[in-house]
Order: C-alpha cells, then sequence, then structure tokens
C-alpha cells in the first residue's frame, strides 16, 4: 500500500482511528517550497499517479491536498510566503504553442483529482492563485488559513484559466462574482472567499490541519460506498437538469438499499452503537 512519492510530492498516511480498523487519509504535499509550489509538468504527473493509487487502494478512504511550507531563509534574506499552489510554472508556457498546451491539458491531472470517487479535501495555506485555485476548486471540500488568497490571473498573462476555473468557479461563487475574478485577476482574501461560497471553513493557521484532519476523520469513517454513491449523486447536479438529477438521486438512494451498510446502519441506529461498516 506503499504511495507514490516523488521529489515534487511527498504522501503521508494517518490512520483515521486508533481503534477501529477503518482505513487510512492519504495527505498528498506538493513539494517545492522554494517555488511556491506551482505546478510543472513533474508535479502534475505525480498528482496523477496519486489519483491512480487512491482509485486502486480500497483502504485509503479520503486524500487531503495541500502545499509546503516555506523553508527557512537563508541568513540575511526574507522568508518567502505561504502557498497552497501560487499557479502554474509559467516558464513552461513561453514559446509554446496551442497543440502544445491542447495535448499537455488533455487527460491532465487537474480532471484526475476532480473525478476521483473518494472524497478530497484542499489545506490551503497562503496563495492559492491560478493553477492552484484550479486545484482547490477540484476538491470537495476546502478549508483555508485566515492569511490564505485565492485568485485567477491568468487574465494579467493575456490568457484565461485552463484546468476548468471558468466552469467550477462559476458553480461555486456564481455567475458575477467568477467574471469578477477572471476578468479582474484580482486576488480574493480567506474571509471573503468564504463568504462568497468558495472557502468551507477559515480558520487560524495553527488550527488549520487539526481541522482538516477531523473532518477527514469524520468523513473517513463512514460507509465508503454510501459516500462514493453520494459524491456521483451530488456531481450529477452539475452535470444534468433538475429534474434528471432528481431521478438520478432517486435511483442511487433506492440502490442502497439493496447493501449491507444500509442495514448495518439502520441496526445501529436502532440499537444506538456505531456502525461497523461492511465497506470501509
Amino acid at each position: 500500500m506503499n504511495p507514490p512519492q516523488s521529489d515534487v510530492m511527498k504522501v503521508d498516511l494517518h490512520a483515521i482511528s486508533d481503534e477501529d480498523n477503518l482505513g487510512f487519509i492519504a495527505c498528498m504535499t506538493i513539494d517545492r517550497p522554494d517555488k511556491l509550489n506551482a505546478l510543472n509538468d513533474e508535479v502534475l504527473a505525480s498528482l496523477k499517479a496519486v489519483c491512480d493509487w487512491m482509485e486502486a487502494t480500497d483502504d485509503v478512504r479520503v486524500l487531503v491536498v495541500t502545499g509546503a511550507s516555506p523553508n527557512a531563509p537563508p541568513e540575511g534574506k526574507r522568508a518567502k510566503p505561504h502557498a497552497f499552489v501560487a499557479g502554474a510554472d509559467i516558464t513552461e508556457f513561453a514559446g509554446a504553442g496551442s497543440q502544445v498546451i491542447r495535448e499537455r491539458f488533455k487527460n491532465n491531472a487537474v480532471e484526475a483529482l476532480w473525478n476521483l470517487s473518494k472524497p478530497t479535501i484542499a489545506m490551503v495555506d497562503g496563495f492559492a492563485l491560478g493553477g492552484g485555485c484550479e486545484v482547490a476548486c477540484s476538491c470537495d471540500i476546502r478549508i483555508a488559513s485566515d492569511r490564505s488568497t485565492f485568485g485567477t490571473p491568468e487574465i494579467n498573462l493575456g490568457l484565461i484559466p485552463g484546468y476548468g476555473a471558468t466552469q467550477r468557479l462559476e458553480r461555486l461563487v456564481g455567475y458575477g462574482k467568477a467574471h469578477e475574478m477572471i476578468m479582474t485577476g484580482d486576488m480574493v482574501p480567506a474571509d471573503e472567499a468564504q463568504r462568497i461560497g468558495l472557502v468551507n471553513h477559515v480558520v487560524t493557521p495553527e488550527e488549520l490541519e487539526s481541522t482538516v484532519m477531523a473532518m477527514a476523520r469524520r468523513i473517513g469513517s463512514k460507509s465508503s460506498l454510501a459516500l462514493r454513491v453520494g459524491k456521483a449523486t451530488v456531481r450529477a447536479a452539475l452535470d444534468e437538469g433538475l429534474t434528471d438529477g432528481v431521478e438520478i438521486e432517486a435511483i442511487a438512494f433506492a440502490g442502497l438499499f439493496d447493501s449491507e451498510d444500509k442495514e448495518i446502519g439502520v441496526q445501529a441506529f436502532m440499537n444506538r452503537e456505531t456502525a461497523v461498516w461492511k465497506h470501509r
């Protein structure tokens, strides 16, 4: 069950519970702190490898995505700021034409994260800009420190977002606010990000990891079957109209009544016991 590692990506496993064999949370850290954890080809390949590993590993229940903290600066130098992901590595854009970029963005790692069947949480501490904002938007839940900043500044390069922000951001914050962010390139502080629905919770930097891990453990303790079905059904709300989406929900809801976990959950509720799920 060893997770993939690389020079730019570290993955740590945390037990969901010390008492029960409930599986693990994978905490994936994008590890380019001297570049503010900017996305380059190596990071994206590593992210895709982690997503593939997550899908193939039953014991790992939840994925937490974060960025490495800044390294200690050399003597006399100012420390770099905290960053989740400060954007794409723009040096890889220089001289690239549309065919090169289109090929690079096909079947890309951010879409792999978006399409992961398991729950995902973005743990954001610092800049989440450009591709970093898009990585966060591709997670199911976003929890940020109060020193975090979000934005889509691609307009300042004569570009627009390319990893799905024009679509996902609009669904999170609404038509007008998404246009404002994309067309101005302005940055949004954490409290404003929470107010507009981009972030679920904002906490102090000191509380961030414990808050994220508490939520990951709470989610990870549920039936993995119900989590997977629930995530797919919520996702249908983005892809289907209301009438079709309600029908998809009804079919998924009824289907879970044939699962062992439904009966386990119902009996545990009636007996005031803790459910021990078949699908962990």
